[in-house]
């Protein structure tokens, strides 16, 4: 081997102090689709009433940006992120409107750079040892498992573990409470996240109560991981 291939340098790790703080504080992330941006802050209050203060806004609809506002202006104590981020040039948006972390489906060469160039928090998602070694060779060792459910579960991170210990993983995408407690338990999942506390039907009625209760209800699950 040539003496410049064996000298060169492995990529600085990022940091995931934050990120590894805020997931054991919360080990649970609502996914939230906003539909209607009046239900924005009701409902992320009654996730934080409920013991869940990371909040995952995706940018599925128009309203995500304005949520994302509308939600670190009410409830200040709630850590407001951004999930499906699926092109560089979104990032420098969602960080305007004042992201505090950022979630992608996938992983692209162009959009873990403009990642780490935001010096933000983030969770890559990956669904393959092939994707999730792009990004470790970039220092990344904090990423989203998406879709989990369909991707192998609990086993295919279980493998994972194998050959890569130091990586923690957020599952979404098929978690619900009745496998809950096989994620948190398995040793590199950091955090799960869920849809099921939001449901259209719960939101499209407003009942804000049974919300808070379905997030006390996970929080309590996690207290024992």
């Amino acid at each position: 081997m040539r003496t410049s291939e064996t000298n060169l340098a492995a990529p600085a790790l990022l940091d995931t102090t934050s990120l590894d703080r805020w997931v054991q504080q919360s080990p649970v992330i609502p996914v939230i689709t906003i539909n209607r941006l009046e239900d924005a802050v009701p409902m992320a209050r009654a996730l934080v009433n409920g013991g869940l203060n990371m909040l995952e806004i995706t940018l599925r609809t128009k309203y995500g940006l304005e949520a994302i506002a509308a939600i670190k202006q009410a409830i200040p104590e709630a850590v407001v992120g951004v999930g499906t981020v699926v092109a560089a040039a979104q990032v420098e948006q969602v960080l305007q409107a004042g992201a505090e972390f950022i979630v992608t489906p996938g992983s692209t060469e162009a959009l873990l750079q403009a990642l780490i160039a935001s010096n933000t928090p983030f969770l890559p998602g990956v669904s393959s040892l092939s994707e999730i070694l792009m990004g470790y060779e970039k220092g990344i060792r904090r990423f989203k498992f998406f879709p989990a459910e369909v991707s192998g579960g609990v086993k295919a991170l279980q493998a994972f573990a194998g050959p890569l210990p130091d990586i923690r993983f957020c599952p979404t995408g098929g978690v619900r409470p009745e496998n809950l407690q096989n994620y948190l338990a398995t040793t590199n999942v950091m955090a799960v996240g869920g849809t099921w506390l939001t449901t259209d039907d719960l939101v499209r009625e407003k009942n804000w109560a049974q919300i808070e209760q379905l997030a006390r209800q996970a929080a309590h699950l996690c207290q024992n991981r």
